[in-house]
């Protein structure tokens, strides 16, 4: 049974690591014709009460306690208002693809603050190895993007990212000691909700309601960004974090660009050339290395669980 939930939680985080991707292409598209906040807002307030709605009335979900609602509260802020949707104000001033790329080093900050706070999940020199291999082709993409730099919007948007991606790290490592016993769904949707919540004020001191623009890319994007990149992969990384080791869930982080650099590619002609392609393969090096590592500690690697199949016991 314990095998069972761990190949679903693997199965979560490939969802999350390709889900995650596309949704730095959705939200470009959507904070670049509306304001970034407001666009959040109403991205979060459409998935977060809508899974609550279904929990607590198809699904006979129990009101949670008031120590639940709190460390939900806290990790909403940490995770959907000063992370995720922090990426979208800093997607006003850089691309896709340079977003993603910075957030890809969330498995470093996770590291970094799980070595100074705890002592458990602590890498072995192989998964450190492969982070820093990983990183190494991150930022050999990042390179690709030097030139803008001089420009202090860009440097403003870059700020943001940084910002997004330690809130985000922290918030992950806090709902990963607090999120024990709570349902993954109940879990995902009081964090939408309370982040949603948290928005309002945002938007109101720092968006600008005269850029609001209804048009047919940005209702796509906010119901794909609704539907799939926060009811179906938020759901999916609660499970993943709740079941997994958070180091090896944060590499997600390091998948998201791939998938971010070449839709961006495709869709909005963002940056793509041998370099950046060279990267990725380095980049995809390092994540292997990792998984090896977990393996030799003896919690399995999440390439081996995802394509492993349960032989039927007898």
């Amino acid at each position: 049974m314990n095998e069972q939930k761990n190949s679903l939680a693997y199965v979560a985080l490939a969802a999350v690591c390709l889900i995650w991707g596309t949704t730095y292409l959705a939200l470009r598209i959507g904070v670049t014709q509306f304001p970034p906040f407001l666009f959040s807002l109403l991205r979060f307030a459409g998935a977060g009460p809508v899974l609550l709605l279904f929990l607590f009335t198809i699904g006979r979900q129990p009101w949670p306690d008031r120590q639940t609602l709190i460390n939900q509260a806290v990790c909403g802020v940490l995770m959907v208002t000063l992370g995720i949707s922090m990426v979208g104000w800093a997607e006003v001033y850089i691309s896709s693809g340079v977003a993603a790329v910075i957030c890809s080093m969330m498995p470093i900050w996770t590291i970094l603050i799980n070595v100074t706070v705890t002592k458990d999940e602590k890498p072995n020199a192989l998964i450190v190895l492969g982070l820093a291999t990983g990183l190494s082709g991150i930022l050999l993409i990042f390179g690709e993007h030097l030139a803008e730099f001089s420009n202090p919007r860009y440097q403003f948007g870059i700020f943001l990212t940084f910002i997004a991606n330690l809130s985000w790290a922290i918030g992950s490592i806090w709902i990963k000691k607090k999120n024990q016993h709570t349902n993954p769904f109940l879990a995902a949707g009081l964090q939408m909700t309370f982040g949603a919540l948290a928005l309002i004020p945002l938007s109101l001191l720092l968006d600008d309601y005269s850029q609001i623009q209804w048009s047919g890319e940005v209702v796509y994007s906010l119901l794909y960004m609704i539907l799939i990149g926060s009811i179906a992969a938020y759901v999916c990384y609660s499970y993943a974090i709740k079941k997994l080791p958070m180091t090896l869930v944060s590499l997600y982080a390091y998948i998201n660009p791939i998938v971010a650099v070449i839709l961006g590619w495709l869709v909005l002609d963002e940056k793509l050339n041998a370099k950046i392609v060279l990267a990725i393969v380095i980049t995809v090096a390092g994540i292997y290395i990792v998984n090896r590592g977990y393996q030799l500690k003896g919690t399995g690697g999440w390439l081996t669980h995802l394509f492993h199949t349960t032989k039927p016991r007898l």
